[in-house]
C-alpha cells in the first residue's frame, strides 16, 4: 500500500473559530495513521445542524480543548479504507465505511482524506450506497441511543417522534417500526408529513398546523409510552403532555427549552456515545428491509460553506458534501 504521509489533499478548514467566512478550502498533508486507527477516501460527508457550533468554537470551549490550527471541519461520513494501523484487524483496505470523527485533531469529515480511530467507525450495511451512510452516524447513533438505551423501546409500545422529518427524526421513525413500536410521528410542514407517511410511520401529523395533543389521544387513548425530542419548546410541552402515568420522554443533550417533568413522568437527557456494539445495532436494524437516509441536498466540498448556509432553510432530512 502506498504510503500517502507525504501527498496532499483538499480539504476546507478554519484558521481560526468563527463565521462562515472563516472556511477556507485548503490544501493539506493526508494524515498520518496511528497503530488504532484506519484512513479512509472520504465520498461524503455529513453537514450537522451542530457544525457552526464547531465551527464558532463551541465545542472546543465546552469540552475544554484547544485544537490545532488549520482545523479541518466535519464530524461525520463515509467512504473506503485507504490504510489500517497496525492494531486494527476487523478492517481492510477496499471497505465501505461510515463513522464519527468528532473533534479530532487530525481533522474531520470535510476532505478527501481522514484518520479516524477504528472503534468509531463501522461497515457500511450492504442496503446503504456509501454516499447515504455519509450522513448517518452522527444522527442514527443520536436516534438508535435515544430509543435503545435512553428510553429502552419496548415492541408494542406507543411512542411519539417529534421532528420526524429531520435528520434524527427520520432516521428515528424508520429504527422504532424495525422495533415494532407505533409511531406517531410529527412532522414539518406537508412535504415533510408526505415523506414520513413514506418511510412508514403509523401515524404522521404536521406539528405547525395540526394539535399534538388531540393526534396524540386518538392514537394513544391512555396516554403515549414514550416520546423521543429532537427539539424543545411547545411541541415538546405537548408531547411530555401526552405521556401516560410511568411515561417518559428523552432528549439528546444540546436541545434546548425542554420542559419539566410533570408528576408520574420521566423526562431524561442523554449523551451520544458512538461505539462498536451502537454501530452493530444500528447496522442489524437498518439490514432489516429497505432503510432510507435521506439526503435533500448535496454540495461540492468546496462549497462547504454554502451547505452550511443551507442548514438554515426548509429541507427534509440531511445535507451532505460529496467529494466523489
Amino acid at each position: 500500500m502506498e504510503n500517502k504521509a507525504h501527498q496532499r489533499m483538499r480539504a476546507v478548514a478554519i484558521d481560526e473559530f468563527g463565521g462562515i467566512e472563516k472556511m477556507k478550502p485548503r490544501e493539506l498533508p493526508v494524515p498520518e495513521v496511528a497503530a488504532d486507527e484506519v484512513l479512509v477516501r472520504v465520498d461524503s460527508a455529513g453537514v450537522g445542524v451542530w457544525d457552526p457550533f464547531e465551527r464558532e468554537g463551541g465545542f472546543a470551549k465546552e469540552l475544554g480543548m484547544q485544537p490545532s490550527f488549520p482545523y479541518v471541519l466535519g464530524s461525520d461520513g463515509a467512504g473506503t479504507v485507504e490504510e489500517v494501523g497496525d492494531d486494527v484487524h476487523n478492517l481492510k483496505p477496499g471497505d465501505r465505511v461510515y463513522g464519527v470523527n468528532f473533534m479530532s485533531p487530525k481533522g474531520g469529515f470535510y476532505a478527501e482524506y481522514t484518520a479516524i480511530k477504528a472503534k468509531n467507525v463501522a461497515k457500511i450495511p450492504p442496503a446503504l450506497s456509501t454516499r447515504d451512510a455519509g450522513v448517518l452516524a452522527v444522527d442514527g447513533v443520536i436516534a438508535l441511543d435515544g430509543l435503545d438505551k435512553a428510553l429502552r423501546l419496548k415492541a408494542g409500545e406507543s411512542i411519539l417522534i417529534l421532528g420526524a422529518s429531520g435528520g434524527v427524526g427520520h432516521l428515528a421513525v424508520q429504527l422504532a417500526k424495525r422495533m415494532k413500536a407505533r409511531v406517531l410521528a410529527v412532522a414539518s410542514g406537508p412535504d415533510g408529513v408526505e415523506f414520513v407517511k413514506r418511510l412508514g410511520a403509523d401515524k404522521v401529523i404536521d406539528g405547525h398546523r395540526e394539535d399534538i395533543l388531540k393526534a396524540a389521544h386518538e392514537f394513544a387513548p391512555k396516554g403515549l409510552d414514550a416520546a423521543l425530542l429532537t427539539a424543545g419548546g411547545k411541541a415538546a410541552e405537548q408531547a411530555i403532555a401526552a405521556l401516560r402515568e410511568g411515561g417518559r420522554a428523552a432528549y439528546p443533550n444540546g436541545v434546548e427549552n425542554v420542559p419539566q417533568a410533570p408528576d408520574g413522568v420521566k423526562v431524561m437527557s442523554y449523551n451520544v456515545e458512538p461505539d462498536p456494539k451502537t454501530f452493530a445495532k444500528l447496522n442489524e436494524l437498518i439490514d432489516g428491509g429497505p432503510f432510507e437516509v435521506h439526503i435533500a441536498r448535496t454540495f461540492k466540498l468546496e462549497e462547504a460553506a454554502d451547505a452550511q448556509r443551507a442548514l438554515k432553510s426548509h429541507y427534509l432530512g440531511k445535507l451532505a458534501l460529496v467529494l466523489s
